[in-house]
């Protein structure tokens, strides 16, 4: 039984049990029509037709399968134009590592539902070890991740430079200091797996400064903000989280010398992942659109 025979089956009905009117709007012949329902008979050894002095009349049993064939024929169609209009008016999973997600991702899904108002936005804000895993595990379509990418399964594409920020309280912005001052400091940082962490961590690796023990250890950026402006040490976070902050004089930038902290935001995918329209469209989208004047990789000489 299929559902080749279930359509048929219903046409017969809708043209008032005639299978000869039923053959005609399905561009059959009569006999396929009458094999077709002799066959769903002896599949399911009931009579779903009566034939009386030529004339076919519904059974209690037809009457019963005519109501299951509906609902299956119509969720059939369902389905047919839910996955056919997928690529335009499905789900988009997307993830975004914490600065990411508070800074730019709003903006980034507000001018997508311009272009694609079908489409359901679904987002995930996470610390880059735990997006890289969802990625790994097909829980996501892809990612935007400030930190480096360790899954040999992904494919990351840099999209956008940022760097980071050291802040404190009681200095001038632009004070530069050497190592040995900067190490001497409380230092108020990201948690392990953060992309911010591991970026700061890598930086003073490379310019053969080893990290102390942080003062302070937070999930949360406006936390560590809030102890550099107390005078708790200095907080490092992304730049253009506490713009606003330096601007205002609530907190000076300070810098280290030799100590590089720039850094590339990443659009990341598992590589044998098939992205629909709506991805694509979607990652275009954070290559070109930067709102607050942010420079892409490509426009950075």
């Amino acid at each position: 039984m299929t559902l080749r025979h279930i359509r048929i089956f219903e046409a017969v009905c809708d043209s008032g049990c005639n299978m000869t009117r039923a053959a005609e709007a399905l561009h059959m012949t009569q006999p396929a029509v009458s094999l077709a329902v002799s066959e769903l008979e002896g599949y399911y050894g009931v009579r779903l037709f009566d034939r009386i002095a030529r004339r076919l009349y519904l059974t209690e049993a037809g009457r019963a399968f005519l109501d299951y064939a509906r609902r299956i024929t119509l969720t059939f169609d369902d389905m047919e134009k839910t996955v056919r209009d997928w690529e335009e008016k499905g789900v988009l999973r997307v993830g975004a590592s914490i600065s990411i997600g508070a800074r730019l991702m709003p903006s980034y899904a507000a001018a997508f539902r311009k272009n694609w108002p079908e489409t359901e936005v679904r987002v995930r804000i996470d610390r880059s070890d735990n997006l890289e895993q969802a990625l790994a595990e097909n829980e996501l379509d892809f990612a935007l991740i400030e930190g480096m990418v360790h899954n040999p399964d992904l494919i990351a594409e840099d999209y956008l430079e940022d760097r980071l920020a050291l802040i404190i309280s009681g200095r001038e912005s632009g004070t530069v200091l050497s190592k040995e001052e900067f190490r001497s400091m409380d230092l108020l940082l990201r948690e392990r797996g953060s992309g911010t962490r591991e970026i700061f961590e890598s930086a003073m690796l490379a310019a053969d400064c080893p990290v102390p023990d942080p003062m302070w250890e937070s999930l949360s950026t406006a936390a560590l903000v809030s102890a550099a402006a107390a005078g708790l040490g200095v907080a490092v976070v992304p730049r253009r989280m506490v713009e606003e902050v330096i601007a205002r004089g609530e907190v000076a930038e300070i810098f280290v010398d030799g100590l590089r902290l720039e850094r590339k935001y990443k659009i990341v995918r598992h590589r044998e992942k098939k992205l629909t329209r709506a991805a694509e469209a979607f990652m275009d989208l954070c290559r070109t659109y930067h709102p607050g004047g942010e420079k892409s990789v490509q426009d950075i000489p």
